[in-house]
């Protein structure tokens, strides 16, 4: 199993690294644009679908992660940073859950005259709340 921690680590690192750049990328592109067009990002209407980026990309470091915790089982000083990782991704994944996931699909399915641009731009907001933990999980 030792053999597999190097090559782990640098999948999982790498995948972390394309949810941070994911995140920025929706923060600093797509979040300022679609409060004031909400049909851009309405799957349903041919739109963009943030779901088939995020779930390959999250699915796949977690498994990557839970793999390497495995690995370096042993290995006690490795294994402290990958828990705070751990846990810093499985806070920010259940903050998400909590309110950005679910508020966004519920965007996602309403009429885009009905989509009021100030609680939308309250939305982009919170959901940047995630991000620091995005960096903790990322520098780990």
């Amino acid at each position: 199993m030792a053999d597999l921690v190097v090559p782990l680590t640098a999948v999982a690192t790498g995948l972390a690294l394309v949810t941070l750049g994911g995140a920025l990328y929706e923060f600093t592109v797509v979040d300022p644009c679609w409060p004031r067009r909400p049909d851009l990002f309405q799957p349903g209407q041919g739109a963009l679908s943030r779901k088939r980026f995020w779930f390959p990309a999250h699915i796949a470091f977690e498994v990557l992660l839970i793999a390497l915790l495995v690995a370096v089982r042993p290995l006690a000083a490795i294994r402290f940073w990958l828990v705070i990782a751990f846990a810093s991704h499985a806070a920010m994944r259940m903050w998400s859950a909590a309110d950005p996931i679910s508020k966004a699909l519920e965007f996602e399915r309403a009429e885009p005259r009905a989509i009021v641009e100030p609680a939308a731009r309250a939305w982009t907001r919170r959901s940047l709340l995630r991000l620091p933990l995005d960096l903790v999980t990322c520098s780990r």
